[in-house]
């Protein structure tokens, strides 16, 4: 069953300004593992972990660092959760996400399908 789902875009010009503006966003939004990656993959990720908040709902208290987006050796994505993010996703009910990213024409774009069992949260 369909938990939620989510879809956020990002300007890739404007979010490599705010980055420029503000450098320790990059350490409060993406895990050690995705800091040394281009801008474009960093406004796909942001797009992904904005994605997956909306899935959730939004909640209050969750840390961008309990969520990683990875990769696998083809390039398929995947989303990693934790702590805040974790608790938000058991509390939601769930098990599998689902997730698409892309960038292109100075776009970043992502989508994402929590699926699992409805819970009294998540109903």
């Amino acid at each position: 069953m369909i938990v939620g789902i989510g879809v956020d875009v990002v300007d890739i010009e404007r979010f490599r300004q705010q980055l420029e503006r503000t450098p320790a966003l990059v350490e409060r939004l993406f895990v050690p593992a995705e800091r040394g990656l281009n801008t474009r993959s960093l406004a796909a990720r942001f797009a992904a972990k904005e994605a997956i908040a909306k899935a959730l709902g939004a909640p209050v208290g969750m840390n961008w660092q309990h969520c990683t987006i990875a990769v696998d050796d083809a390039g398929a994505p995947s989303v990693v959760v934790e702590a805040t993010v974790a608790a938000a996703a058991r509390a939601r009910g769930v098990e599998t996400w689902h997730l698409s990213i892309s960038h292109d024409g100075g776009l970043a774009t992502a989508m994402v399908v929590a699926e699992g069992r409805a819970t009294s949260a998540g109903e």
